[in-house]
């Protein structure tokens, strides 16, 4: 990727998960030759030099792994869900742990991190793990709506700077609880359909990424449980903000919201520019 210019942001709360997740970024910070903000949200004057200390721990953390990275840092005062979302406005991704832990605890809660992920203006990358993974492929689910669409291009990105495999993923299955499971021949039919459908939805981004290896799966399953067992083995999972289906309705759709809750590795939630 070329650099936007705009920074990689990591948000960070004082507990060693997000720590880990600041480091994660520095990282990510690197692949894309941007800088590093590292941010934390104080809503609470009682709490400032807990803060401040928190602050500069996790940005001397990451300036220790990524030697020569440009790393600012600095404190958003207010809520930190409201914070993290203005400052996502001119992100090229914004990075969190998936919760919080120790005396800062509430800054950044799976709630917080789920609120930014739904409404925030880049890519919000969730940080699973304390050890993620540096081996495997990078995994998207695709569904052919909009929202998947912006999830796709990220992914070859993301795969093309990793110099790894992508794994596109599109599953199916019959709709409602009270659906009667297709009969062997109609299910033939519809697994054929989403084949071809994966191999038109790739076709351009295939030719503009041609380092990227691409695996394709077609799965009658439910999204969640596949992809979340797919991110067993992967680095990285990508999931579009909306995409198809009885959720539409939501803010965050129900398998970006299941992948976020579920997954082994970091989640990017990537949302429709064209929808905003």
């Amino acid at each position: 990727m070329v650099s936007t210019g705009n920074p990689v942001v990591a948000a960070v709360d004082g507990s060693e998960h997000a720590l880990n997740a600041a480091v994660w970024a520095a990282e990510e910070a690197q692949r894309r030759g941007a800088a590093l903000e590292v941010v934390i949200a104080n809503d609470d004057p009682a709490r400032a030099d807990y803060v401040d200390k928190a602050l500069h721990q996790a940005a001397d953390r990451c300036r220790e792994h990524a030697p020569g990275l440009r790393v600012t840092e600095e404190t958003l005062s207010g809520y930190a869900a409201d914070e993290l979302i203005r400052r996502s406005e001119y992100a090229q991704v914004l990075v969190t742990g998936s919760r919080g832990q120790g005396g800062f605890a509430d800054a950044l809660l799976g709630s917080v991190s789920k609120d930014v992920a739904t409404h925030g203006h880049c890519p919000v990358i969730v940080i699973r793990s304390d050890r993620a993974s540096t081996t495997g492929p990078v995994v998207v689910g695709v569904d052919d709506s909009s929202g998947s669409r912006a999830a796709l291009r990220f992914a070859f990105d993301a795969a093309s700077q990793r110099g790894c495999e992508l794994v596109v993923m599109q599953m199916w299955r019959e709709e409602g609880l009270l659906a009667v499971p297709l009969p062997p021949e109609d299910r033939q039919l519809v697994q054929d359909a989403i084949e071809r459908s994966l191999t038109e939805q790739t076709a351009e981004l295939r030719r503009n990424y041609p380092d990227v290896p691409v695996g394709h799966v077609a799965r009658r399953a439910h999204p969640v449980a596949a992809l979340t067992d797919a991110s067993a083995d992967a680095r990285l999972v990508v999931v579009g903000h909306r995409g198809r289906g009885g959720f539409q309705e939501l803010f965050l759709g129900s398998v970006a919201s299941g992948v976020l809750h579920h997954a082994r590795c970091p989640v990017a939630v990537v949302s429709d520019p064209e929808s905003r």
